[in-house]
């Protein structure tokens, strides 16, 4: 019973600085008169944003200080957001008792304003804080606001809601229905007639807290944004904003164009022309799937000529092919993938993200930067394998993996990657009915992760790789073929002894592997003993020479270095030569250019051109 009662004590949500506040109040402290009623009956609470009004006066009717214009001030009402503004106690427990439109007069002695000690609002020049006063508030307007900016200097008051929830984000560009108020409701800028008001999100092109506001909107929503004189920057829109302490922009987001920095650096930037069908993102071709598209050609220079037109050049037929295939350029995919059934987009590509790294056409010329004019007529998701019997999983299984091989054969290591963990992903769903359909389930997926370990060590994803194929031999110790791939990628890590005991085990589970395994371990050996004679070579006398010498040795290692790579590549080619022929001997030998992490690349970072001298570079897929 006792522990229940802690429970509930720890339950009970802890009392706020501004609840602490007013336990200070005790009768006769805080007197409220109305002057006039309001209307309607809510009244603010936490979130709200009040706007008001307020004068002070002594007892006897003289006026210390006033926002009203008629008495001293300048007009401006005041604007704080309950909850997140610091208010002094009499108002702290007053305004939230205050409907719209109702004047009342509150009567405070000094511990309820600003003679409370440690009061968190300064009290302002001469104000007589220890005296009992009286604080006149009318109620102007009280609604829910967003805080845009912690010191409170952005808000935003939403009048009608809008659809949606694509907010700008640079580099939009943005149309505005805009005009903008003064505190004190002097109009300053109109812009409701004939064309909105277009700008670049994230230009500065309006003031940098209306831009924050505007950040906040969705499309067809219409909100008030109040800005203070801190976030008031110079732009074109409002070019003169000295002397304004804030300002009120009423604001209607009429139209989103949506651009977006596909790289992040303004390289391959995608264009909405126009708008497609669905809601985005959901309603893209995020994943792989067929898509139908008409385009256009262009390079990107002072006469954009046209290189290619769907509708010109192929008979008016739209272009077909499916993603994740390496079918066209990588920068024409990445956008298509962010479109809308019906958009109409441009985009602007750089070279290595167009032609430089695809088959060029003949008439696009070597380094040129590309603009296509894309259209997505539509697309096809891939088949939903729920539902289907064993046989037709795995048929469609081998026609995801063939496409991973054929990606993997012209170098598209990433793309034929993605193939395979996909089919490796639906297989967590699948469940095989008996022993039969279990064998040729675990030998697929098998192949799929021993395919995966290849990309990866072809991406220099030496370790990785080695997991990957882990995957196989923690269920089967004795499977050739990942021993065989992760033997290779040891010896790539210089990790020899780990290595030799893969191509060891080898021979050892499968007598018919011997020549595969001998042949690993003749490479192996190989680059044990220049490994051996690189590091004696290096170290040798290294303690006897005198300052300068060690360069000089550094330059005959190379030398000697580049003889052996010769004869080894000449020996290596005979051992290549009786090794073809097997699956097996199609393995996976190495990464061309993957990165060096093993023990063997720290002591000797020249020992990658060994690697390539002993054939370890050349790669092939299951």
């Amino acid at each position: 019973m006792a522990d229940e009662d802690t429970n509930v004590a720890q339950k009970k949500k802890a009392p706020s600085e501004d609840d602490k506040r007013r336990q200070k109040i005790v009768p006769g402290s805080l007197m409220k008169a109305a002057m006039r009623p309001g209307g309607g009956d809510s009244t603010p609470s936490d979130g709200d944003q009040v706007i008001y009004h307020c004068t002070v006066r002594t007892l006897d009717g003289v006026i210390v200080e006033s926002t009203r214009s008629e008495n001293g001030g300048k007009g401006i009402p005041i604007r704080q957001v309950l909850g997140k503004s610091k208010l002094i106690v009499g108002l702290l427990e007053g305004i939230p008792t205050m409907l719209k439109g109702e004047v009342s007069m509150f009567k405070m002695k000094s511990e309820m304003h600003y003679g409370e000690d440690d009061c968190p609002v300064t009290a302002p020049h001469n104000f007589p804080k220890e005296e009992e006063l009286h604080f006149e508030i009318e109620m102007i307007d009280f609604s829910k606001a967003k805080v845009v900016t912690d010191d409170l200097g952005v808000l935003k008051k939403v009048i009608n809601e809008g659809q949606g929830w694509e907010t700008p984000r640079p580099p939009y560009e943005v149309k505005v229905w805009i005009s903008a108020r003064t505190g004190d409701g002097k109009l300053i800028l109109s812009h409701t007639e004939g064309e909105p008001y277009l700008f670049t999100f994230g230009k500065s092109e309006v003031p940098k807290g209306l831009e924050m506001g505007i950040g906040t909107m969705t499309r067809e929503e219409k909100a008030v944004i109040y800005v203070k004189s801190q976030y008031l920057t110079q732009s074109c829109l409002l070019p003169v904003i000295e002397g304004y302490e804030e300002v009120h922009f009423e604001v209607e987001l009429v139209h989103l164009i949506q651009v977006r920095d596909m790289l992040g650096d303004g390289r391959l930037i995608k264009r909405r022309l126009r708008d497609g069908k669905g809601e985005f993102p959901m309603d893209c071709p995020l994943h792989d799937s067929l898509l139908r598209v008409h385009y256009k050609g262009m390079l990107l220079n002072e006469e954009k000529r046209v290189f290619y037109d769907t509708r010109v050049d192929n008979n008016g037929q739209p272009l077909e092919f499916g993603s994740g295939e390496g079918m066209v350029p990588e920068g024409f995919e990445m956008c298509v993938r962010l479109m809308l059934p019906g958009e109409l987009a441009l985009v602007t590509c750089p070279p290595d993200y167009a032609y430089d790294k695809f088959l060029r056409p003949a008439n696009v010329p070597e380094g040129a930067h590309i603009q296509w004019e894309i259209e997505l007529l539509g697309f096809e998701m891939p088949r939903d394998w729920t539902g289907l019997n064993f046989e037709s999983i795995m048929d469609e299984a081998e026609q995801i993996r063939v496409k991973g091989n054929r990606l993997f054969k012209e170098g598209k290591f990433e793309l034929a990657k993605a193939k395979y963990e996909k089919v490796l992903r639906e297989f967590n769903h699948v469940n095989p009915q008996d022993d039969e359909e279990g064998k040729v389930f675990l030998e697929k997926r098998n192949l799929l992760h021993l395919n995966v370990a290849a990309c990866l060590l072809k991406l220099g994803e030496c370790r990785k790789s080695i997991e990957a194929c882990n995957k196989v031999l923690d269920a089967n110790p004795a499977h050739v073929k990942g021993l065989y791939r992760r033997g290779m990628a040891y010896m790539v890590l210089g990790e020899f002894e780990e290595s030799r005991n893969d191509f060891n085990a080898m021979i050892k589970v499968d007598k018919s592997s011997e020549a595969d395994a001998n042949a690993a371990l003749s490479k192996l050996k190989r680059a044990e003993q220049e490994f051996d004679r690189k590091a004696r070579k290096q170290f040798k006398g290294l303690f006897d020479k005198k300052p300068g010498e060690i360069a000089d040795a550094g330059a005959e290692e190379i030398k000697d270095e580049d003889q052996a790579t010769v004869e080894n590549e000449k020996s290596d080619s005979q051992d290549e030569e009786s090794s073809d022929g097997d699956e097996t001997r199609e393995f996976l030998e190495s990464a061309a250019g993957a990165p060096r992490r093993g023990l063997l690349y720290r002591m000797w970072p020249t020992g990658g051109r060994i690697f390539s001298a002993l054939g370890l570079e050349r790669c092939t897929i299951l």
